[in-house]
């Protein structure tokens, strides 16, 4: 018999690549979303599909019903621009998980994975560019980012206490800007891959092309391609460690770098101009993946070049289809 599995968030962008994969490998899937169905980042065909809002216990029941795991990915969330200023909404992410985990627990769920983020990570450890990179013991003592981290890291808190009080197995990964085809790319809860892509493909034609970025382009990150998410959720799933894992590319570059890249994919140069009075983040972000190579012998693999330039085609076709930029010739950048 199938395998059934339940993937929360399902109709958002990870929880979407993630079912497609799990119906490809065999799996039945059910995918639960707040969002009309007509609003999915994907979907494929053979999933059952059901509009429920997971911040209600009753609804979670009935989304876990008949299954045996489930991928928790329903958050409400987005790039810093979002998250900065809907820290109350980000909180309150902590009833799906609380509803979900105690429906898993009534339902008899074999195993639980939870997706939590890199934002978990005290801030005092990422304040300069070049900063080392951020191992699974650095979430500790306590210190993440206000709203959104404090949700993450408590909810990956209550996971653990299931698995010990109740028995449920559950498993967390804390994913690193994760980014590709299929993403959000406009509207404020895009992140910076996407949203320079959206930028440089809407001024590409431009006899003057210009880009706004948020900060001075020299903030860092780590970008995790789409496809290496997935597969790290996999088989973080499969294994038989239960503690928070890094899941993230370890290739890092600043804000600027990645500006560079698109623009050679696209055959343009773009004037910079640079707003330090928006939302920056942390200063410089990235995975440590000594402990994700111990464990599952595996890290992301995907260059960053290689995925922005799927990304960008992508999110190209996307401008080319759409009229709703106001302002051709400018746009705004930020960093997560």
């Amino acid at each position: 018999m199938k395998q059934t599995c339940l993937v929360a968030g399902g109709g958002g962008f990870i929880g979407g690549h993630l079912a497609r994969e799990l119906c490809r490998l065999g799996y039945e899937v059910r995918c639960v979303d707040l969002k009309p169905l007509e609003n999915w980042h994907l979907r494929t065909p053979g999933v059952e599909e059901l509009q429920l809002d997971l911040s209600n216990p009753t609804s979670c029941q009935t989304a876990v019903a008949g299954r045996e795991h489930v991928y928790n990915f329903a958050a409400d969330m987005g790039g810093m621009g979002f998250i900065e200023t809907h820290k109350a909404e980000c909180m309150l992410s902590v009833l799906i998980n609380t509803n979900l985990l105690l429906a898993a627990r009534n339902e008899g769920i074999r195993r639980y994975f939870f997706a939590s983020s890199a934002c978990v990570y005290k801030a005092e450890r990422q304040n300069e560019v070049n900063q080392a990179p951020l191992a699974e013991s650095d979430a500790y003592p306590a210190m993440p980012e206000d709203g959104y981290g404090w949700e993450k890291l408590f909810s990956e808190r209550m996971c653990r206490h299931f698995t010990e009080d109740f028995g449920l197995q559950t498993r967390v990964a804390r994913f690193h800007n994760v980014y590709g085809p299929h993403g959000e790319w406009e509207g404020g809860r895009e992140k910076a891959p996407a949203a320079v892509c959206r930028k440089i493909a809407s001024v590409e034609a431009s006899p003057s092309p210009s880009i706004e970025i948020w900060g001075d382009g020299e903030q860092t990150r780590s970008f995790t391609f789409i496809d290496d998410a997935v597969e790290g959720t996999l088989r973080l799933m499969q294994s038989d460690f239960g503690d928070p894992l890094n899941i993230g590319s370890s290739e890092m570059v600043s804000i600027n770098g990645l500006v560079d890249i698109v623009e050679k994919l696209a055959g343009v140069r773009l004037e910079r101009n640079y707003d330090l009075t928006k939302p920056l983040g942390v200063r410089g972000r990235n995975s440590d993946n000594t402990l994700v190579n111990s464990v599952l012998g595996w890290e992301p693999s995907t260059t960053l070049r290689h995925g922005m330039e799927k990304t960008y085609a992508w999110v190209r076709d996307q401008v080319a289809l759409s009229s709703s930029f106001p302002n051709p010739t400018s746009a705004q950048t930020q960093t997560k």
